[in-house]
C-alpha cells in the first residue's frame, strides 16, 4: 500500500501558521520580485483569482476583499516542509519526499490495526496538531493510484482531503470521474492526443493496451497504465542522480545600469553555483555567464553571454567568483537597462572520477571550502562568503510583502503579550 501526503496550498498555508489572525482571510503568495501569483488559499480561489496570473491585474480585487499579500518566504517554507516530512515519516517504514509539500509513504505488507482510513486521518490530524498545516492523504496500491486517491480526496465526495482506494469498485469510480489530463504523468499535449483517440477519462486510459501506448507514446505512459491497473512500476532511487548542469539565475529587483551592480550579482550567482557543486560532489569545467534586458519592455534590447573554461575542474567559490568578476567587464554595456543575469555550470564532472594534471598548479583549497560550508550550515546561509557580491546590494530580489522569518531569524521570533 502507498500513500501520498501533500499540503493544501502549501505556501499560503505556511503564511497562516504563525499568524492566526489571517487564517480566515484570502491569502496570496507572489513569485520572485512580486510579479505573479504562485499560491493562494481557498478563500482567495473563491474570489476568482487564478494561479500564475500577474498580480497587478487582480490587485484591486484583492484589496477590495481585504486579502493578505505575501512575498515568497523561502526560509519559512523550507523549515515547515522539513518539520512536516518528519511528522509524516513516523507513520510508515519507508518515505520518499517528492517535493517541498508532498511525499509518498510505502507500507509494504504492513496494515494498521485500525484500518487504512483511520491511519490516513491520524496522519492528517498529526500534521495539523503539530504544525497547523492542512494536508490531504490519498492511499492506494500503487504510487499513480495514490495520486488519483489524493485527487479524489480534494475534488470528489466530501472534499475533506482523505481517500482510500482499497477495492476495485472504489478505484473504478474515481478513475471514471477523472479527466485523462488529471492522471499523474499525463501532460496537456499527451492528453490532447489521447482525447483524439477517444480516451477522455482515466478509466478509459486504464483499459487501453499498454503495449500499444508504448509504441505510440513512450514507456512512461505504458508504466502509468500498468500502475492504474494495480501493478507497481515506479521505484524510488536510493540516491538521486547528480545534475548534469547547475544554474543560478534571477531577475533584478530593479533595473541595473552600472557595471558594479552587474558584477556583484554575477558573483552572487557564482557563489551559489559553487555551493551546489560541492553539495553534490561535482566540479565545473565550463561556466556560462549571461545578462539581458527585459524582452517585454519598450526599451533598448540587449542579450549577451560568455563562457569561461577552467584550466582544472573546480568547485572553489573563489575561482567561480573570479571568473564572474572578469565576465562582468565583457557583459556590461552602458545605456542598457539590464533585467536579469545568471551563471551556469554547463560541463560538470564527478569529483571522485576527476583525473588531475600532475603538472598543474592547483589554486583551490578544499579545506577552506569545507570550513565555509560548515559555518553557513550552522549559522545560516550567507553568514560567510565572497565580498565581491556586495553587502547591501540594490539589485536584490524585490520582496515588499515579505512576512517575518519566524524560524530562522532571532529578531522575528513571535511575540506574545500577556
Amino acid at each position: 500500500m502507498y500513500a501520498l501526503v501533500d499540503a493544501n496550498s502549501f505556501y499560503a498555508s505556511a503564511e497562516k501558521v504563525f499568524d492566526p489572525a489571517i487564517r480566515h482571510r484570502p491569502v496570496v503568495v507572489l513569485t520572485n520580485n512580486d510579479g505573479c501569483i504562485c499560491a493562494l488559499c481557498e478563500y482567495a480561489k473563491a474570489l476568482g483569482v487564478k494561479k500564475f496570473g500577474p498580480y497587478y491585474k487582480v490587485k484591486g480585487l484583492l484589496a477590495k476583499h481585504n486579502a493578505v499579500i505575501r512575498s515568497s518566504n523561502y526560509e519559512l517554507y523550507d523549515y515547515l516542509s522539513n518539520k512536516m516530512m518528519q511528522v509524516i515519516g513516523e507513520f510508515a517504514p519507508d518515505q520518499h519526499i517528492y517535493s517541498i509539500d508532498e511525499c509518498f509513504l510505502y507500507f509494504d505488507n504492513w496494515q494498521p490495526p485500525s484500518g487504512w482510513l483511520s491511519h490516513a486521518l491520524a496522519i492528517q490530524q498529526a500534521v495539523w496538531q503539530q504544525l497547523r498545516l492542512p494536508v490531504g492523504v490519498g492511499m492506494a496500491s500503487t504510487p499513480t493510484l495514490a495520486k488519483a486517491a489524493s485527487f479524489a480526496g480534494k475534488r470528489l465526495g466530501d472534499k475533506q482531503g482523505i481517500a482510500v482506494l482499497d477495492s476495485p469498485e472504489k478505484t473504478q469510480a474515481v478513475l471514471q470521474a477523472m479527466h485523462v489530463q488529471d492522471v499523474w504523468g499525463v501532460g496537456k499535449r499527451i492528453a490532447a492526443r489521447l482525447e483524439a483517440q477517444g480516451i477522455h477519462t482515466a478509466w478509459a486510459l486504464a483499459n487501453t493496451c499498454p503495449k500499444a501506448l508504448r509504441k505510440q507514446f513512450s514507456v512512461e505512459l505504458e508504466r502509468t497504465v500498468r500502475e492504474l491497473n494495480g501493478t507497481t512500476c515506479i521505484e524510488w532511487d536510493a540516491e538521486r542522480a547528480n545534475k548534469k548542469q547547475i544554474y543560478s539565475t534571477r531577475a533584478f529587483g530593479k533595473a541595473v545600469t552600472t557595471q558594479q551592480a552587474l558584477r556583484e550579482s554575477l558573483c552572487w550567482h557564482a557563489e551559489k553555483v559553487a555551493e551546489k557543486l560541492r553539495r553534490q560532489g561535482s566540479k565545473a569545467c565550463l561556466l556560462t555567464l549571461f545578462t539581458h534586458a527585459n524582452p517585454f519592455a519598450n526599451t533598448r534590447q540587449y542579450h549577451k553571454a560568455v563562457q569561461h573554461r577552467f584550466a582544472q575542474p573546480t568547485n572553489d567559490t573563489r575561482a567561480l567568483v573570479e571568473a564572474a568578476s572578469r565576465a562582468s567587464v565583457v557583459l556590461y554595456k552602458a545605456g542598457i537597462l539590464l533585467h536579469k543575469c545568471g551563471v551556469g555550470a554547463i560541463e560538470i564532472i564527478d569529483t571522485e572520477q576527476e583525473q588531475q594534471d600532475m603538472f598543474a598548479q592547483l589554486t583551490h583549497n578544499p579545506k577552506v571550502m569545507q570550513c565555509m560550508d560548515a559555518i553557513n550550515a550552522r549559522y545560516g546561509s550567507q553568514t560567510i562568503g565572497a565580498a565581491a557580491k556586495g553587502i547591501h546590494p540594490q539589485w536584490s530580489m524585490k520582496r515588499e510583502y515579505l512576512s517575518p522569518q519566524y524560524t530562522t531569524n532571532w529578531r522575528h521570533l513571535p511575540k506574545i503579550e500577556c
